[in-house]
C-alpha cells in the first residue's frame, strides 16, 4: 500500500490503473476512502485512480497537533507528489470540494478539471448552519451527527451504505465532528457558496457536479440556470437517493466522470425531478 509524508504525517492511499489525467478521490470530513466504494476501481479501468485517507482518518496516521482544511490540502499535495502524477482531476465528496478548490489555486493548470459529488453548492440555508453549529457543541454534536446520518440514508436500501456510515463515520468522536463543522462553516462564511468560490477563480476550469440529494427540482433548476451563464459548469442528477451515490450508482458515476474527462463537451444534464421540499426544511436544530 503506497504512502506519502505530509509534513511528517503518514498518509495512506490507493493507486490503481494507468493513464492521465489521474483521478484523485478526496473523501469528506469524518470518512475514510472506503466511502467511494467501487468507484475508484471502476474508474481505474479507464485511467489512473488515486484515493487517500486524510490525516486522522482511515489508515492514515493521526495528527499530534490540531489541523484544519489547510493541512488537508497538504495531505493531498503530498499524495500527488508521491504518486508522480502530473495532471490531476480531484473527485471531491461533499465539503472536500473546498480542498479541491484550494488545490486548483495551488497547482493551477495541473488541476485540469474538477468533479464534485453531492455538495451543497448554493448558499447554505439557516437550518444547515445550525447543524454545523450544533456539531461544535459538546452537548449537541451527537444529535447533529445522528440527524445527518438519518438524512443521508433517507430512502436508501443499500446494505453496504447502511453499514458504512455508523461503522466508519460513526467511529469519530466530538473532536473530529467539531473540527468538520468549524471548517465547513468558515468556508461558507468566507465564500458564500461553492458556486461563488468557483466563479471567483482567476482561471476557470471545467467543473462537473454529480449529486443525488436533495431530490428537489428547484435545486437542479438553479444549477442548470447557473450553468447556462457559466458554461464551464455542468450538473447531473444521478439515479440514486442517498448522500453517498457511489454505493447506489457507481457504474453511472464512472461513466459520467469518464465522459466529462474524455470529451471537451459538457455532459448531459439530468432531467428535473418531482418537486419536493428542500431537505434542510425539516432540520429541527
Amino acid at each position: 500500500m503506497p504512502e506519502a509524508c505530509s509534513n511528517g504525517v503518514r498518509i495512506s492511499y490507493d493507486d490503481r490503473g494507468r493513464g492521465g489525467p489521474a483521478l484523485l478521490f478526496l473523501p469528506g470530513w469524518c470518512s475514510s476512502r472506503k466511502v467511494f466504494a467501487d468507484l475508484p476501481r471502476l474508474s481505474a479501468s479507464h485511467r489512473r485512480a488515486l484515493a487517500l485517507d486524510w490525516r486522522g482518518h482511515g489508515e492514515s496516521e493521526g495528527a499530534a497537533a490540531p489541523f484544519g482544511a489547510d493541512e488537508l490540502v497538504e495531505d493531498a499535495m503530498a499524495v500527488i507528489e508521491a504518486s508522480g502524477a502530473r495532471s490531476v482531476v480531484p473527485v471531491a465528496l461533499s465539503h472536500a470540494g473546498w480542498i479541491a478548490i484550494k488545490l486548483r489555486r495551488r497547482l493551477g493548470d495541473r488541476i485540469a478539471k474538477l468533479v464534485l459529488i453531492d455538495w451543497l453548492v448554493q448558499a447554505p440555508p439557516p437550518p444547515f448552519l445550525r447543524v454545523l453549529e450544533a456539531s461544535q457543541s459538546p452537548d449537541r454534536w451527537s444529535i447533529a451527527r445522528d440527524l445527518l446520518f438519518s438524512i443521508w440514508l433517507r430512502g436508501v436500501d443499500d446494505r453496504a451504505l447502511k453499514s458504512f456510515i455508523p461503522s466508519d463515520m460513526g467511529a469519530h468522536g466530538f473532536e473530529m465532528w467539531a473540527r468538520a463543522g468549524r471548517e465547513i462553516e468558515a468556508a461558507y462564511r468566507r465564500w458564500g457558496s461553492p458556486l461563488a468560490a468557483l466563479a471567483g477563480l482567476e482561471a476557470k476550469l471545467p467543473v462537473l457536479h454529480l449529486y443525488a440529494q436533495p431530490d428537489d427540482s428547484r435545486y437542479l433548476a438553479a444549477q442548470q440556470s447557473f450553468a447556462d451563464s457559466h458554461p464551464w459548469y455542468s450538473v447531473v442528477r444521478l439515479d440514486a437517493r442517498g448522500h453517498f451515490p457511489m454505493f447506489e450508482a457507481p457504474q453511472e458515476m464512472s461513466a459520467e466522470i469518464e465522459r466529462f474527462i474524455a470529451t471537451p463537451r459538457r455532459p448531459r444534464r439530468g432531467a428535473p425531478q418531482a418537486a419536493e421540499a428542500p431537505w434542510v426544511s425539516s432540520l429541527p436544530l
